[in-house]
């Protein structure tokens, strides 16, 4: 099992960065289409409901310091875990869960940590591919630059990814308590509220 790695994995993947370029003056839309305009954060939830998924066949919740490490962040960040929940390495089974939590009244974003390496029972980022409407490859990006600087060139080994599921960000982040610790509190507590506002944003208007 590598540091970072569920066993040895480790971040994301890449695609369409959100950039358009649709005068001659240079200006850059970030990701949204609200340009640099000073509400560009009004679509954000001051306040997420969380589902926290651990994916493992040997763990279980009263043994759970990647789980732990993610609620920990939440709970910091002034969000709250709505449920946490814990699952076997199973294709079905964490596809199942998370199609289930995306549809919570009361969760907001849902992550997971666990299955994300490179051995055969890591299966967590192909069964939550297939429920993506939109990627989101700048997390898992971020998240091996950021993982380099502790774990060096095993981040070749992590496969930590993110998607909008039904207008509600999810993350995959590896099982070992030190990647599930960055990626919550560096990358997830600080854009979740950003990306479920957007991702919302089209239903809330009509």
């Amino acid at each position: 099992m590598s540091e970072h790695g569920d066993d040895g994995d480790g971040h994301g993947e890449g695609q369409d960065h959100g950039h358009t370029h649709d005068n001659d003056n240079d200006d850059h839309d970030h990701g949204d289409g609200d340009g640099h305009n000073h509400d560009h954060h009004h679509h954000d939830l001051s306040e997420l409901g969380v589902a926290v998924v651990t994916v493992s066949s040997s763990r279980s919740l009263d043994d759970d310091p990647a789980g732990d490490a993610i609620a920990g962040a939440v709970a910091e960040a002034g969000h709250e875990v709505a449920v946490r929940e814990l699952v076997r390495d199973d294709y079905d089974g964490v596809q199942d869960a998370v199609d289930r939590l995306v549809d919570r009244a009361d969760t907001d974003c849902v992550v997971t940590t666990g299955g994300t390496g490179v051995t055969p029972d890591d299966v967590t980022v192909e069964a939550v591919e297939p429920l993506f409407d939109k990627r989101l490859p700048g997390f898992g990006e971020l998240f091996r630059t950021l993982s380099y600087e502790e774990i060096g060139t095993k981040v070749v080994g992590t496969r930590a990814a993110a998607g909008i599921v039904d207008g509600v960000p999810a993350f995959c982040l590896p099982g070992s308590e030190n990647a599930a610790r960055l990626g919550a509190e560096e990358l997830i507590v600080a854009e979740a509220p950003h990306l479920a506002g957007l991702a919302r944003r089209e239903e809330s208007d009509e």
